[in-house]
């Protein structure tokens, strides 16, 4: 997200923020994750130390939950019909982007919130967020503001010990998007403020050794799997599990081959477990159930994941400039998105789905320019021109790409062309970038001849 420079609230210095109005979820599934963990109109002031929310009017929009909420800072004090005036082009903003059958009621009816805050609690409470557990995460929010502001590190010690309560996994998944934020804003200074804070949290707390175990035992497993190499089989794996001392090694292995432990697998250690007695197989016994719990929670996590890239693929496919929506979301996608779009490409294409192959074709095109070596993207912009001429004049104005790289790509598309000898397309363009690949080799030669 690009940054605004502001005056500071306190000093009238100027700053750098992420003053963002408006909200769309509909249009950008992270916009939601920004208001709520404040990486938006939250200000720093590296002069004076200020920090806190800025003053900007907020419009946020979810069309799934028919939301359309407005909020209007009172200190700025303006009135009515000032405030629908700076409002009114945001939700018009909401309304263009929207196709005519997504249009409801709702939108008609923005909901005006007197604070900040009850616009997050809307906001949550559709999410099934009770006040309660957003006072909660309130308290962890402050009490990480505590630990900033002190610098002893003494002090941090006796904070940690009285509110042990709340440190916990959703407090450490809180720090992290916190020093996340600071990291990639630039607030160097605050962002080794939280280094310092977290490795004190992995030493001095009970979940913080817990957590720090678990890593070491991750990085232990990752290490025995990648030695075992080709020669991992499911009976090696099921040896390094047996082998394992405690529950988080064990997890570690689940984690890192999931795609290992299938029926036969577990079909192996049963027959251990039956072949064993007394003490020992009560251990496998032991060491079974953890496997099935990890496997059971890992499977539903990894469905969640699934499900929520699947729930961005579908609303990026219901905008009707389908290109231009994943440009402005190349960002936000994941591994898990990317595998999800080609899933769905190829059940378009079973079902002879033509609109949606158009529109995920369309997707899977942006994606892979976005990419694709610098190289290959050159190359698709020297194929397209008319003769050979116009291709040395742009290999010479840009002599900076003719390089060994740009060499060998060509010739490995050039043999990849050739190796489809019954498709006339591929040899034509296996000429072409034959042609290209001479004058390119001709200047290469040049240009190391001095």
């Amino acid at each position: 997200m690009p940054q605004t420079q502001i005056a500071c609230p306190r000093c009238k210095q100027m700053i750098a923020a992420n003053v963002e109005q408006l909200f769309d979820v509909t249009a950008d599934p992270q916009a939601k994750q920004r208001l709520l963990s404040g990486q938006s109109n939250h200000a720093r002031c590296p002069y004076c130390g200020y920090q806190g929310r800025l003053a900007t009017p907020v419009v946020y929009h979810d069309n799934e939950k028919e939301l359309l909420l407005t909020f209007f800072p009172p200190e700025l004090g303006l009135p009515v019909n000032e405030q629908e005036r700076m409002i009114g082009p945001l939700i018009k903003q909401v309304m263009d982007k929207l196709p005519p059958e997504k249009r409801k009621g709702y939108l008609l009816k923005p909901q005006a919130n007197l604070t900040y805050e009850s616009m997050l609690e809307t906001i949550l409470g559709k999410d099934g967020v009770t006040p309660e557990m957003l006072k909660e995460q309130q308290e962890r929010v402050q009490f990480i503001e505590r630990l900033m502001q002190v610098t002893s590190k003494d002090v941090r010690t006796e904070l940690l010990k009285q509110n042990a309560k709340i440190i916990d996994e959703q407090f450490f998944a809180l720090f992290s998007r916190i020093a996340q934020s600071a990291i990639s804003s630039g607030q160097e200074q605050i962002a080794r403020a939280l280094i310092d804070i977290q490795t004190q949290l992995l030493e001095e707390t009970e979940y913080g050794r817990q957590l720090k175990e678990s890593v070491g035992e991750l990085e232990a497993a990752q290490k025995e799997l990648q030695e075992a190499g080709q020669g991992l089989t499911r009976e090696k794996l099921l040896d390094f599990v047996l082998a394992s001392k405690t529950e988080s090694r064990i997890r570690a292995y689940v984690s890192l081959a999931r795609g290992g432990m299938d029926y036969v697998f577990f079909q192996d250690l049963t027959e251990r477990i039956d072949k064993a007695s007394g003490e020992e197989k009560a251990r496998l016994e032991n060491i079974r159930e953890s496997l099935l719990k990890f496997v059971s929670d890992m499977d539903k996590q990894l469905e969640a994941r699934y499900k929520q890239a699947q729930d961005f693929i579908e609303k990026l496919l219901a905008q009707d400039d389908i290109e231009r929506a994943v440009q402005a979301n190349l960002e936000n996608f994941t591994q898990d998105a990317v595998d999800i779009a080609n899933q769905m490409l190829r059940q378009a294409s079973e079902k002879n789905d033509y609109a949606r192959m158009g529109k995920l074709q369309k997707m899977i095109q942006v994606l892979q320019a976005a990419s694709a070596p610098p190289e290959v993207m050159f190359i698709e912009q020297l194929i397209q021109l008319p003769d050979d001429a116009a291709i040395e004049a742009a290999l010479t104005q840009n002599g900076e790409m003719v390089t060994q790289q740009l060499l060998d790509t060509l010739s490995g598309l050039v043999n990849q062309m050739d190796s489809q000898p019954d498709n006339p397309e591929a040899q034509a363009m296996g000429e072409k970038l034959s042609e290209v690949y001479k004058i390119a080799l001709k200047l290469s030669m040049k240009k190391n001849m001095g």
